[in-house]
């Protein structure tokens, strides 16, 4: 049974990295609705290999460092792919879509990071590598729709704009808010609780088109929390 137990983690892991590889074939096959949906079922076998791990008490480093593979792939590679699309249909110029690649690079960096420090227990320094992948494939599903909000946001300066200033907060010294909750106490955890109200009224109310903007709010939520504690 134990030997069963084990490898359930690590299966999840790798439905991940199937996830991840589906959808970067679906970008070279122009599907941009497929590639955002393997991302965001991936996220959800990312978190339930984690949860599964320490449900089962199975938890082994050859799984920590599995399951940092299969984010760079399905986390990393896969809205770098994403973001080249996206640039190069806006983007004249031969060589500037290649930057979206850029967020590959630093999501190796951020997942490396992850893996060796000690501070990020409680919390996340810089963004998470779903989080950003998942704002980058909400918004290119967005995209997909001509009279969504998103579309003044279709063009190739805004675009390199975003994939800068994110593949930067991939590895920002930010400490952002991470949904672990040590018990299910108001105090202690008013700001998770705030971020869980606001993701869900967001989703419910833009459905699909909510995901950037709950990642947005995740992000600007966890750098007022952080102003908030220094001042104090």
């Amino acid at each position: 049974m134990m030997a069963i137990k084990k490898h359930i983690p690590n299966s999840l892991t790798a439905c991940n990295l199937f996830c991840g590889c589906v959808g970067i074939w679906a970008v070279f096959q122009g599907r941009m609705d497929w590639a955002a949906y393997a991302v965001w079922i991936a996220a959800v076998f990312d978190f339930l290999d984690g949860f599964a791990a320490r449900l089962l008490k199975v938890q082994s480093a050859i799984g920590k460092e599995l399951d940092s593979l299969a984010d760079m792939v399905t986390f990393g590679a896969l809205p770098a792919f994403i973001m080249f699309s996206l640039l190069q249909a806006q983007l004249t110029h031969p060589y500037l879509p290649f930057l979206g690649f850029s967020i590959a690079v630093f999501s190796a960096f951020r997942l490396a990071k992850f893996n060796i420090d000690t501070r990020q227990s409680d919390q996340f320094i810089g963004v998470p590598t779903p989080a950003n992948a998942l704002l980058i494939s909400g918004l290119a599903i967005s995209l997909l729709d001509p009279q969504s909000v998103y579309q003044v946001l279709n063009t190739g300066s805004i675009l390199l704009i975003i994939t800068l200033l994110m593949s930067y907060l991939l590895v920002a010294e930010l400490p952002l808010l991470a949904l672990k909750f040590k018990s299910f106490a108001w105090a202690g955890n008013q700001s998770r609780y705030i971020l869980v109200v606001l993701s869900i009224a967001e989703l419910a109310i833009w459905q699909v088109q909510g995901i950037p903007l709950l990642i947005v709010t995740y992000i600007v939520l966890s750098v007022g929390v952080y102003l908030f504690q220094r001042k104090s």
